[in-house]
């Protein structure tokens, strides 16, 4: 059973949680523009150097139109020589024709070397944030911590998803958001590999181009922000793509991943390698075992999920078993056996494990690399919780999520290097 400290953290949830979910259900309001966060969420700032923990992160907004953000997490392996990193993560390019190398200028944080010697390529990690679609973020202190331990593990580039959230903007916002960052990968990709070809033919390397005086050249577009992301650019290997989403954020990863099968080439040079399900947050009009015997579980019961998706679905389109909440009886956009290798993370005391379970056999039934981690005496959110973080339980399952992975992210020949 779940220790004393989380059955009282629990119930404690649950009454606050159920009281703002009332509070949003009886005032509702639309946001065109969206919201990413609450001002309720703790949240960690991001740092563009490289800190003790051997990551840096930095926040993008990539989209005038909408609040989506993203934040990158880069670890320290992404270097190929780590005792040349207190060097080069001060450069500041402040302006143009400025030769300055400073920690006092606009930026002060790390910067790929213009000759891309010591930029290593790594694997991204896509990620989906949880919380109900009402709360959460990719910037709160929980999820940062969880994605700075996930690049660490996994060796890889973390790009955590700051989708909108219900109910400013109900569905299919928060789908249509993690497709937009998809297909912005692509971009990014695409540009960079434009810059190396076209204008890098002048010294530039990592997606990069440089004038003779050494200032930094990009493309920009109307928003005024960078086109060519920097660490993407230098760092990231777009044909290994893992999507991973914690709970309401694994249904979205499930649909990005059903979008990445459905464009195919179209997404080049992206590949969605595979895809990890964190307790998702699935449901349907005929209760599962686990929905009737867990009815009033840890953090979320059956109350609490059926205002959850009030919340999120648009009022004329609600229905459990609306292809958000039910990949099981929804008719599919593609065929299951053409979905990428899945992993399904659930836990013991969670009632939406056993339909996560039966997808995960529908999956392995048409031959679909699809495992299951089954944790015992676990709850909901056991791994990515704040409060349980730093519990062996947490840490084990990010252990073992990377150990699977890796099959699908690692070069050729290296597979079971780790």
């Amino acid at each position: 059973m779940p220790s004393v400290t989380v059955k009282l953290y629990s119930v404690v949830f649950k009454f606050f949680l159920k009281r703002k979910l009332l509070t949003l259900i009886e005032s509702p309001s639309s946001k065109p523009y969206g919201v990413v966060s609450r001002p309720d969420e703790t949240v960690a700032s991001a740092n563009p150097s490289f800190s003790e923990d051997g990551v840096a992160t930095k926040d993008l907004h990539i989209d005038p139109l909408t609040s989506v953000s993203i934040r990158i997490f880069l670890p320290d392996s992404a270097i190929v020589s780590p005792k040349s990193i207190p060097d080069i993560r001060v450069k500041v390019f402040s302006g143009r024709g400025s030769k300055k190398v400073s920690v006092d200028g606009v930026y002060g944080g790390y910067f790929p070397e213009k000759n891309g010697r010591n930029c290593r390529k790594l694997p991204i990690i896509l990620q989906f944030h949880g919380g109900g679609w009402v709360s959460g973020g990719n910037d709160t202190l929980a999820n940062d911590v969880f994605c700075r331990r996930l690049a660490k593990l996994c060796d890889a580039v973390v790009v955590a998803v700051g989708y909108r959230l219900a109910p400013e903007s109900r569905f299919p916002a928060a789908f249509e958001d993690g497709v937009k960052v998809l297909d912005w990968l692509g971009k990014q990709a695409n540009l960079a590999e434009y810059n190396r070809t076209i204008v890098g033919g002048r010294g530039g390397r990592g997606g990069l181009s440089y004038g003779a005086a050494g200032e930094r050249r990009q493309i920009v577009d109307g928003f005024g922000t960078s086109m060519v992301e920097p660490w993407l650019a230098a760092h990231g290997d777009l044909s290994r793509c893992v999507l991973l989403g914690v709970s309401c954020g694994a249904n979205i990863a499930n649909y990005v991943a059903q979008y990445s099968v459905e464009a195919g080439k179209l997404l080049d040079p992206v590949r969605v390698v595979a895809q990890v399900l964190m307790y998702p947050f699935f449901i349907g009009s005929s209760p599962t075992r686990s929905e009737i015997k867990l009815s009033n579980s840890y953090l979320y019961d059956k109350s609490m999920l059926l205002l959850s998706w009030k919340l999120f679905l648009p009022e004329e389109e609600f229905n459990l078993d609306h292809p958000a909440a039910n990949p099981l009886v929804a008719a599919g956009r593609v065929p299951l056996k053409n979905m990428p290798p899945t992993l399904t993370v659930v836990a013991e005391h969670d009632l939406m494990r056993d339909r996560a379970i039966a997808y995960s056999e529908a999956l392995r039934k048409v031959n679909v690399d699809a495992p299951v981690l089954d944790y015992k005496d676990a709850i909901h959110e056991f791994a990515t919780l704040e409060l349980l973080l730093k519990t062996p339980q947490s840490q084990a399952c990010c252990e073992d999520i990377a150990i699977w992975v890796k099959k699908y992210i690692s070069l050729r020949g290296y597979e079971f290097s780790y």
